[in-house]
Parts: C-alpha cells; sequence; structure tokens
C-alpha cells in the first residue's frame, strides 16, 4: 500500500504562541478529517515545546528543521538530536537547500548529521535538489547521484532503512514555480534506482512550492510518496488541502 507523508517545514516562524494556536487550529480540522497520511510539524527550535503541548495524543509528529553533528559540545547556539528527541521529536530535516546555500554544508557533512539523528532513534528527512543552472545545463542526474552516493557512502555501517527522502529541485523553492509531475516523477524514478543499489526502499517526498492547488495532481505519481511544503504550511487551509490530497491517494 502506497504511504503519504506530509511535513510542513514553517522555517523561521511561528513564535511560541503563534505556533501553539496554529497547531490546535490544524488539529480542529484534521479531527474531522479521516487522516490515514503521517503528518509531521517542524516548527523553529524555540516553538517545539509550545507545538508537543499542544498535540497532546493527536496522532500528529513533530519534527525539527536541523541538528549538529556532535552529540554534545561547546557549540554555543547549537542543538543536538538527543535535545531534539527529548523535546518530544521523532523527526528531523537534514540538507535542505538554504542550509547548503547559506551555511556551506555539504554532503559528508550531511552524512554526520544522518548517522547522529539515526543513534538518537530520530528519522532523518534528507533533502536533495539541483539547481536551476545545473538544470538547464543538464547535470540534474548527475547532481542527484552525487548527493546520494556520497552521503550514503558514508553510512555503509549503518541502517538506514527509515530515511526519508525529500527531493526538493532549488530551482522550485519559494518561487512558486512547481516542477511539473512529469519532471517530478522522473527524478523520483532516478532515485529509486540509485537506492536499488544500497538495498533501500525509502519514501522519497516531493518540495517545491507545493500548494493545494497542485498537490493531488504531483501526489498521485506512483514514486511520490508525500511532500515536505514550505510556504503553504504557514495557512491551516493550504496545509490542510494538501494533507486531504494525500489522504484520497490512500483510498
Amino acid at each position: 500500500m502506497k504511504r503519504m507523508i506530509i511535513a510542513g517545514n514553517w522555517k523561521m516562524n511561528m513564535i511560541p504562541s503563534a505556533a501553539k494556536a496554529f497547531t490546535e487550529d490544524i488539529m480542529n480540522v484534521l479531527r474531522q478529517r479521516d487522516n490515514k497520511s503521517t503528518v509531521i510539524l517542524c516548527p523553529p527550535f524555540i516553538s517545539i515545546s509550545a507545538v508537543a503541548d499542544s498535540i497532546g495524543d493527536m496522532s500528529i509528529s513533530i519534527g525539527a528543521q536541523n541538528c549538529h553533528e556532535k552529540p554534545k559540545g561547546a557549540f554555543t547556539g547549537e542543538i543536538s538530536a538527543s535535545m531534539i528527541a527529548d523535546a518530544g521529536c521523532a523527526y528531523c530535516i537534514v540538507g535542505h537547500s538554504e542550509r547548503r546555500r547559506d551555511f556551506g554544508e555539504n554532503d559528508t557533512l550531511i552524512a554526520e548529521k544522518i548517522r547522529i539523528l539515526i543513534n538518537a532513534k530520530l528519522i532523518p528527512i534528507w533533502c536533495i535538489g539541483e539547481s536551476l543552472e545545473e538544470r538547464n545545463n543538464g547535470k540534474t542526474f548527475a547532481i542527484i547521484e552525487k548527493q546520494l552516493t556520497t552521503t550514503l557512502g558514508e553510512l555503509k555501517d549503518i541502517d538506514c532503512s527509515d530515511i526519508i527522502i525529500a527531493y526538493e529541485p532549488i530551482w522550485a523553492i519559494g518561487t512558486g514555480l512547481a516542477a511539473t509531475p512529469e519532471q517530478a516523477q522522473e527524478v523520483h524514478e532516478f532515485i529509486y534506482t540509485i537506492l536499488t543499489g544500497y538495498n533501500l526502499n525509502l519514501p522519497i517526498l516531493y518540495g517545491g512550492s507545493v500548494t493545494g492547488d497542485n498537490a493531488a495532481s504531483l501526489l498521485a505519481l506512483p514514486n511520490i510518496n508525500g511532500a515536505l511544503v514550505g510556504g503553504a504550511s504557514l495557512s491551516v487551509e493550504s496545509f490542510t488541502g494538501i494533507v486531504d490530497a494525500a489522504n484520497k491517494q490512500l483510498h
């Protein structure tokens, strides 16, 4: 049976009081649904506890947006995987293109973060994707293969079977320009092919300007197992509309 995962990446939005109210609004909508999808909310670090308190026994999970690659130490301003887990998270985003671009994170560092998350019994949501220049130069598959093989090559000694991959074409993030269903399906199929060589069958989410309007056409594709949602996750109507589109794939 197809699995559907909808994760909302709130980025640097929502102070704790706003996060609490927003989470309650989402829960009020989802309580009225026959929700079969995995729903994950990824607030800023400071708002994780507020979201966890709001969720209670509701079947919504929490994810962090990043973690440090070391378990503890003199790293001022950083957050460890164990801190994230203790705050109530089950998931953590790693390798987001904004982290790669703005903080210089590379595939080897991302492998270290995935390792520390798995050791802390957290599920990594591992982001990969190409830039517009790379796509226009016909390098999409080469970039995707490098990101996958470099990171997985560093993780040969641990069980990676619980990882979630999020394909996020960088040119589609925050631009309103989502990949066409054909473009997304083509890359997702390629990712599955690479993973087969590592004996991995991982869920692959699509991310990049996913909205309530285009979610249904993207999520209907056979190799797309959900969405990592950015801007649209900050609207109750848009986010729950995407969850609705995911649920329709499971009936």
